[in-house]
């Protein structure tokens, strides 16, 4: 019963705390047992200030996060009919009280192969999970960190190499673990009819055994287990009448540019330390959003790609064109309507 009692009390103290601020009320305080109020006063002012600090950079995570994609490639050396990046988010923490930020993150590549029976072979399969907390106060001028653990495989379970020691990338099993940790600084600039938008970002990537996670030994010496990754994304909101109230306008997503770079920095084969045809990915998409397009936009781009993020076919290098249609949280901004 003690037992029980205790976890009652526990139970109702979580409660208690879990409730909004404007909830307890004045009288609150004397019902604590607290008859000064002006002893219990918090600086209120200073409290909201800090809510609406979090909120904001609660925001520009959002605006970070990984975007949907479908659509097709070209160039490939292993044609496909469609492609897609797929990467819903699910926001597990996102409250003004707290400075942190985290998103789950259900991640799977696809590629349909132009072969007979149009097969999408081995997936990839990316779950994962990434924490966002800031540390800076300035949402015009932002800094802040992510740590991510992702686990990447294709669901197969056949010997990862062949015979003669070729990597299986008919039935090859492709496994590994990882942490990202990733820098991140930003600027904000608003316009009469626009807000301006520009984020980077520069992280260290460490798989499997540098870890201590899981991985496929005989990728070792193969696949790059240290990689360094940047981000570059320009974002440009515009001011639009409000579908609505035609007397307001309000800010909305309207084109963005982004650029992507892995570079592995271990070694690989013997490919020297600027081999960058087998060491460097790279990419540009361009994105475009009508205002009656929501949380999705027009995506075109390109890039080469020196070892291939698609699981058991990281060896093939390439360059490639896509276009299609992205979709995501992060097109969802959140901007003030005048």
């Amino acid at each position: 019963m003690r037992i029980l009692t205790k976890t009652f009390h526990l139970i109702l103290l979580v409660f208690l705390y879990s409730l909004p601020d404007s909830s307890l009320g004045t009288n609150s305080i004397e019902r604590r047992g607290i008859d000064t109020p002006g002893i219990y006063k918090v600086d209120t002012d200073k409290k909201i200030a800090h809510r609406i600090i979090n909120n904001e950079f609660n925001a520009i995570y959002e605006q970070n996060l990984r975007t949907s994609f479908a659509g097709q490639e070209f160039f490939d050396p292993n044609k496909t009919l469609l492609v897609a990046d797929l990467s819903p988010n699910f926001v597990l923490l996102n409250t003004p009280k707290l400075p942190f930020f985290f998103v789950a993150d259900a991640r799977v590549q696809l590629r349909l192969f132009d072969y007979h029976g149009d097969p999408v072979k081995s997936p990839s399969y990316m779950p994962g999970g990434t924490l966002y907390f800031r540390i800076n106060s300035d949402y015009y001028n932002p800094h802040f960190f992510s740590l991510s653990f992702t686990h990447h495989s294709n669901g197969v379970e056949g010997p990862t190499l062949n015979p003669n020691g070729t990597i299986n990338t008919d039935s090859g099993k492709f496994t590994t673990n990882f942490y990202t940790l990733t820098y991140h600084t930003g600027n904000r600039s608003d316009k009469n009819n626009l807000i301006i938008t520009r984020y980077d970002a520069l992280g260290l990537e460490l798989n499997g055994p540098l870890v201590g996670l899981g991985y496929v030994p005989a990728l070792s010496g193969k696949y790059g287990w240290v990689r360094i990754n940047g981000d570059w994304l320009y974002s440009i909101a515009r001011l639009y009448p409000d579908a609505v109230n035609p007397n307001r306008k309000t800010y909305l997503n309207w084109q963005r540019i982004e650029f992507q770079f892995t570079y592995v920095a271990d070694q690989v084969y013997d490919y020297n330390s600027l081999d960058l045809k087998k060491r460097l990915n790279v990419s540009l998409n361009y994105y475009y959003q009508f205002p009656f397009m929501q949380n999705v936009s027009l995506m075109i781009g390109g890039g080469y790609r020196g070892q291939d993020p698609y699981n058991i076919f990281f060896q093939d290098s390439y360059p490639y064109l896509t276009i299609g249609i992205a979709s995501g949280l992060s097109f969802n901004m959140k901007a003030r309507g005048q």
